[in-house]
């Protein structure tokens, strides 16, 4: 569906995409990175609204400098901001799109996508009286109306509720059944790791992981070890532990055998005056991944922005 070879794109002294190579079939695709790492630049490329300095991309085998209008017609991009016309009715916003793009018999289609994103009962009302959720399924049924092959989805539930995330990611998943290729971005790291069949992890411009979100965790061969204590941490000299960092009075560390660590490196901490407060040992997760693939420094905003997400979720 989606082919990219050494895709690079360059403003002025910045590489914002370093020779990039990703192959997409019919599967959920998800692009994961902090801010500023890449990601926009390449949807807008492959979305055919900006031009590469290097290399090619291919929708269903048509190039996006070559043939564009060729590729569009093949592809469907929801953006992260809203983009309905709240002074409409959900009915009236579909058949906006179904008339621009030359949809026959159109209001069977729009009466179609609104069922199949159950908004038929909705759908003669005004969409300012939409909830979050129902605006977000309103776009989907806009960028399936014209049966696309490609569906290009730019963090589709970022601020909606845990009911809401799963209902859109409900529908997601069941248009990859219908033989649609998903290409998202997202920062919700959980639901990459429970939704997406491949994941892409880029850093500066580079991918610097590919896989299945199952083989990554794997990769890190190690336990992680979590501890919540009080007091300054000096450092650990031992051998079997590896300290990975730290927030919030929260300290992480990676073990071959986590729970054989735990006796001497608690021990090391409560010599270094500290208080422990709770100890957990668990398996990888897509977030360990992502915190050991990325090479930000702590002053970079971007770093920061994603452990404040991250923390924001853990309180919740």
């Amino acid at each position: 569906m989606i082919e990219v070879n050494n895709l690079t794109k360059r403003f002025g002294d910045l590489c914002a995409v370093d020779h990039v190579n990703l192959h997409v079939e019919n599967e959920v695709f998800g692009l994961l990175g902090p801010n500023g790492a890449g990601k926009s630049t390449i949807v807008r490329i492959l979305a055919t609204l900006l031009r590469p300095t290097e290399g090619t991309a291919r929708i269903c085998g048509y190039d996006v400098v070559k043939d564009p209008q060729k590729a569009r017609s093949m592809i469907s991009y929801v953006p992260q901001e809203m983009a309905l016309d709240i002074k409409l009715t959900g009915r009236e916003n579909v058949l906006l799109y179904a008339k621009l793009y030359g949809i026959p018999d159109r209001s069977r289609k729009v009466d179609e996508v609104l069922e199949v994103m159950e908004l038929s009962d909705r759908s003669g009302d005004l969409v300012r009286t939409y909830s979050g959720g129902m605006r977000r399924r309103l776009e989907l049924a806009q960028a399936l109306v014209h049966e696309p092959e490609v569906l290009f989805l730019d963090e589709p539930t970022l601020g909606l509720d845990v009911a809401a995330r799963r209902r859109i990611w409900r529908h997601i998943s069941s248009l990859r059944e219908h033989g649609i290729a998903i290409f998202m971005t997202t920062h919700y790291m959980e639901e990459a790791d429970e939704y997406c069949d491949t994941v892409a992890i880029i850093d500066h411009g580079k991918i610097v992981a590919l896989d299945t979100p199952k083989s990554l965790k794997s990769s890190l061969r190690q336990d992680v070890i979590t501890i919540n204590a009080t007091g300054a941490f000096k450092g650990s000299d031992l051998d079997s532990v590896i300290f990975s960092g730290g927030d919030d009075g929260e300290l992480r560390f990676l073990a071959d055998h986590g729970e054989s660590a735990l006796p001497e490196l608690s021990r090391e901490l409560l010599q270094q005056g500290m208080t422990i407060n709770s100890i957990a040992v668990r398996k990888p997760t897509l977030d360990d991944v992502f915190m050991d693939r990325v090479t930000t420094s702590e002053d970079d905003s971007a770093f920061d922005s994603y452990k404040f997400r991250t923390m924001l979720r853990r309180r919740r």
